[in-house]
């Protein structure tokens, strides 16, 4: 989700009904020298609150500094350590997943963390590091007793990344077997549907919605309605591009405040928001007529307004016609596979 969960775009899923929200990943080094390009990833505000602190990184006193820095600050409601990105450059330095092969020093993160803060501890994992490594239930009793207050796993080996069948039977047995711990629930919620299957096959607290919220932040309030025993009602293409239109004034104050900061850019504000959004353009467009053609051109898109181009030649043949049944499944044009 790194380049996704931007403030304005966890305004927008705050907004649908998400109830907590996670940073980018931050790192712990970065915080500890107080980098200016780091500290960036903390921005947030009381709007979307109760909002989490997502941290990387190896170093014990590191985490530590950084935990106690945040504290201070007054505006995070828990700090969240990540032992979980599969990204081959941060395992490769002993990171985010790589944790799992250094279990000991993930605990010894725990640990550092819990006494450096005031403010709760939790932990996004995997189920193991391969199929043959399926570490997630000795682990989860450790990291309890290292002081952890939740956990939140995705329910997939490294391995596989974001790919395959997401292994629900685990969560459900951790969830009856492990520590007596909030237990978060992540892997495989596209649509939200599935999100509330999750809770109900596995017993999980909560489910957490990560690259199903890209290009449909909407999909929060989807899944409140689904719960509710309603059917979710239509987002129409007005509505859709409405909701686009504010994500991307909201990217660009962010940028221009960004830029403000770092003295330096390639490109003015407006330009660097809209260049960044072209990924956002993808996934709201995911699926619909016209969007081979308007992606052919997305090299060219160089302004806002270039943008909201875009997204109108395609967005404006969305029907007005609710979501139906593809919301229990995984047939929803409008979700990437998570």
């Amino acid at each position: 989700m790194a380049g996704y969960t931007t403030l304005p775009f966890r305004r927008l899923c705050r907004k649908f009904g998400s109830g907590l929200s996670y940073t980018e990943l931050v790192s712990v080094v970065g915080i500890s020298r107080r980098d200016v390009r780091t500290l960036r990833y903390l921005a947030s505000d009381p709007g979307e609150r109760p909002v989490a602190a997502h941290l990387y990184g190896r170093d014990v006193d590191a985490f530590a500094d950084a935990a106690a820095w945040i504290t201070s600050l007054q505006r995070f409601d828990l700090i969240d350590i990540n032992a979980g990105c599969p990204v081959s450059k941060i395992i490769s330095r002993g990171e985010g997943a790589g944790l799992l092969l250094d279990p000991e020093r993930l605990y010894a993160i725990v640990r550092a963390v819990r006494s450096a803060t005031s403010l709760p501890v939790t932990v996004k994992t995997r189920i193991g590091p391969s199929p043959d490594r399926l570490v997630l239930f000795e682990m989860a009793h450790a990291l309890a007793e290292a002081g952890a207050a939740a956990l939140a796993v995705h329910a997939r080996f490294t391995c596989d990344r974001h790919s395959g069948p997401a292994h629900w039977e685990v969560l459900a047995r951790l969830k009856a077997e492990g520590p007596a711990l909030p237990l978060i629930g992540n892997g495989g919620a596209r649509t939200a549907g599935l999100a509330v299957q999750m809770l109900k096959e596995t017993g999980v607290d909560a489910v957490m919605i990560g690259r199903g919220a890209m290009g449909r932040p909407w999909i929060f309030r989807e899944a409140l309605e689904c719960l509710r025993g309603e059917t979710p009602r239509a987002v129409g293409s007005e509505e859709r591009i409405a909701i686009l239109e504010e994500h991307l004034a909201g990217e660009v104050e962010r940028m221009r405040g960004e830029v403000r900061s770092l003295r330096a850019s390639r490109y003015s504000p407006d330009q660097a928001a809209a260049r960044m959004f072209r990924a956002h353009l993808v996934h709201y467009t995911m699926g619909l007529p016209g969007v081979v053609e308007m992606r052919r051109g997305l090299s060219q898109i160089d302004t806002p307004d270039d943008v909201r181009a875009a997204a109108r030649s395609v967005l404006r043949q969305v029907p007005s016609v609710p979501p139906g049944p593809a919301l229990a499944g995984g047939d929803d044009p409008f979700v990437i596979p998570g």
